[in-house]
């Protein structure tokens, strides 16, 4: 992926980081319950945009580009068959 992906997506990490800091410090300050469980729900809303833009990175590097040389760096070799089944594991751990 080309550094300005790989910044985007370090970028969300960072963010999510400190949301769940955020969370740290409402417990610990004693906030209002639904305060922080509205703050949970935005970091899981977060860590799924986060999940979609590194899945749809991995559909465009490393299935999509499969065999044509601009994989990414670190894609496997992988049968047709395998990179299916790679896929489906990872959209059903994803989707729980």
């Amino acid at each position: 992926m080309a550094k300005s992906g790989n910044r985007q997506i370090e970028a969300r990490v960072n963010r999510i980081a400190g949301q769940i800091s955020g969370i740290g410090r409402m417990v610990d300050e004693g906030r209002y319950c639904i305060d922080i469980l509205n703050q949970i729900a935005a970091v899981r809303s977060a860590l799924d945009a986060l999940g979609v833009a590194l899945l749809t990175r991995h559909l465009e590097q490393c299935v999509l580009a499969h065999g044509t040389g601009s994989e990414h760096d670190t894609a496997r070799a992988m049968s047709q068959q395998e990179l299916l089944a790679e896929v489906q594991t990872a959209l059903t751990r994803f989707l729980r």
